[in-house]
């Protein structure tokens, strides 16, 4: 008989500094009780290397791009307008005159998005198709780019400093593609070596629209578009041949062109 009570007086201690560690905890107001108020330290959550500068991340990429795009001019920013071509919904045009993309939403309207385009000797003109889609790509600097530039990298990983930028659309089975860039200022420009760059904004909408097999017509330099906006209406182009063989791809303009 006497052996129980030592039992019983640690079980009623034990009970006692519960009820206490309730009572306390039900007195403090809700929305106020956190890791502090019990004498923990709050967890700090550590950024993965990539997200300091070299960020993949979904979150990383919306404030970066909304920076980039805030730099366009007014007549480059996206925006939806008439548009006269027969091309079906989903079709992209590239108006290499006026350095402008448009993405046929149908029933005689179009996306239009500002461009930056081959420089001179640089430019073409023909019917793709959206072979591949990436996400961050890597940059592998064909072998005719790196011999008219040889101090060019031969590898750069994506991320924010890659001239690719956040996405990448490749056409058909040559070098051209449409992507990012690392460098806003060369919206609407003839910059590049042959393909078409858009910010990372809108390169990011433009991704998220098209599908692989989409059908890709770049016009002439010298032929205006046929198409309605803040521009006036003008003659609609036939689209010539690619050229074949030649391999081209589009740099930062400040550390190449």
């Amino acid at each position: 008989m006497t052996s129980s009570f030592p039992v019983r007086r640690r079980f009623s201690l034990r009970a006692m500094a519960a009820s206490a560690f309730a009572t306390a905890l039900l007195t403090v107001p809700f929305g106020s009780a956190n890791a502090q108020s019990f004498g923990y330290a709050p967890m700090q959550l550590q950024p993965y290397p990539q997200d300091q500068g070299y960020s993949r991340g979904y979150g990383s990429e919306a404030p970066q791009a909304a920076d980039e795009d805030a730099q366009l001019p007014d007549r480059l920013r996206k925006q939806i307008v008439s548009f006269d071509r027969s091309e079906p919904a989903g079709t992209i045009v590239i108006d290499t005159n006026n350095t402008y993309l448009y993405y046929v939403l149908g029933q005689g309207r179009a996306i239009r998005y500002g461009v930056g385009v081959g420089r001179e000797g640089f430019t073409w003109s023909g019917v793709q198709s959206v072979s591949r889609k990436a996400e961050w790509p890597d940059w592998h600097p064909p072998a005719e780019m790196i011999a008219r530039q040889p101090y060019l990298p031969r590898f750069v990983a994506g991320g924010p400093g890659n001239p690719l930028g956040a996405r990448a659309m490749y056409l058909g089975s040559s070098e051209y593609r449409i992507h990012g860039t690392n460098d806003p200022s060369t919206i609407g420009k003839f910059v590049s070596s042959g393909c078409i760059r858009l910010t990372n904004e809108d390169v990011i909408d433009l991704f998220g629209r098209v599908n692989v097999g989409a059908k890709v017509v770049v016009l002439p330099k010298n032929a205006p578009l046929m198409a309605r906006g803040s521009d006036p209406a003008r003659k609609r182009p036939a689209a010539t041949t690619l050229p074949s063989g030649r391999q081209a791809l589009n740099t930062s303009a400040s550390s190449v062109n």
